[in-house]
């Protein structure tokens, strides 16, 4: 797929993110991958601990609970933000229109999704859980199936790679809104081998709903596609599926393949599911294959480039004996 072939996502970043010194305490936090995001995305930088005026630099805040009662609390001036917070964040989210994800700060009293420190009172007290902060809580509430991640997560290849795959996927998706049934059949057969490695069983129900394009109306047929699409990328695909997926398009050039490259790539996917190599060595074999044999369906699947090439750099943890990052999605 030629780069600019890529629909711009929409993406609500924290500003503190390579885009402004606004942490409390004048800090701007480095992000390699947002920073390489730049030329591909269009970014909405927030802060909301300085939207509700907190200014720069500030005395911390932090997240009290009480019972079931959450506060947004400054403890140096005992001043109470709950209000504040919840109202900004509700009518910041909902006047940005479609968007396709979400990179907030992790551990922050106010973006944090999963990680955000939570305490008993407004003195000096241990950590009693970890949870999302304000802002984040908002986020999860109104866009759960929006590609939403941490800085912090980004670091890891698998999440990053598995984040940039679902928001570009989301964004192709939306820019197809108002195109009709032959641009939803399109947008299946590009995807098909994608969809095939993140859930089968999904990607079938999705090719029957382009199937049956005739007994529905388009507006209700796109939004149980996308009920689906969502559903399917709600975790990162398993390793089997991955070379389940490569295995199947190896059948495009059985007729070409030698004895000894077909035993070559096998044993490379083995290495891979042993955790020897990193898939991307047989998707480098694969890949040459498609120019080698000039396959224009696969040239066009978007599962050998789901996003544009230079926002991620392949590590060598990229295997299968790396954890499961969203069992706790299942």
């Amino acid at each position: 797929m030629n780069e600019k072939n890529f629909v711009r996502p929409r993406v609500i970043v924290s500003r503190c993110l390579e885009f402004d010194r606004c942490r409390w305490n004048g800090d701007l936090i480095e992000s390699d991958i947002v920073r390489r995001m730049k030329d591909h995305v269009d970014f909405i930088p927030v802060c909301m601990e300085v939207e509700i005026g907190l200014g720069v630099p500030r005395k911390p805040v932090r997240v009290v609970r009480s019972g079931e009662k959450r506060s947004l609390v400054q403890p140096s001036t005992s001043r109470d933000l709950t209000s504040e917070a919840i109202d900004f964040s509700r009518e910041f989210l909902s006047s940005q229109g479609e968007l396709d994800g979400f990179i907030l700060k992790s551990g922050s009293p106010s973006c944090g999704l999963r990680d955000t420190k939570i305490y008993p009172s407004m003195e000096k007290s241990p950590v009693i859980e970890k949870s999302f902060g304000f802002f984040g809580g908002e986020v999860l509430a109104m866009y759960p199936d929006m590609a939403i991640e941490d800085d912090k997560r980004l670091g890891n290849f698998k999440i990053a790679e598995h984040f940039l795959t679902k928001l570009f996927t989301l964004a192709s998706f939306r820019g197809i809104a108002g195109e009709g049934w032959e641009a939803l059949s399109e947008f299946h057969r590009r995807n098909k081998l994608l969809l095939m490695a993140y859930h089968q069983g999904e990607m079938r129900e999705m090719g029957r709903i382009v199937g049956n394009r005739k007994s529905r109306k388009w507006e209700e047929g796109y939004s149980e596609y996308k009920g689906h699409l969502v559903k399917a990328m709600s975790r990162g695909p398993r390793c089997s599926s991955s070379i389940n997926v490569l295995m199947h398009a190896m059948g495009h050039f059985s007729n070409h393949l030698t004895p000894e490259e077909k035993e070559f790539f096998l044993d490379s996917l083995m290495d891979y599911r042993e955790g020897r190599i990193p898939l991307s060595v047989s998707m480098g074999v694969f890949r040459s294959w498609i120019i080698r044999f000039g396959d224009p369906w696969l040239e066009e699947q978007t599962y050998f480039h789901p996003f544009p090439r230079n926002l991620l750099d392949v590590e060598v943890t990229d295997t299968c004996r790396t954890r499961d990052y969203w069992q706790s999605q299942r």
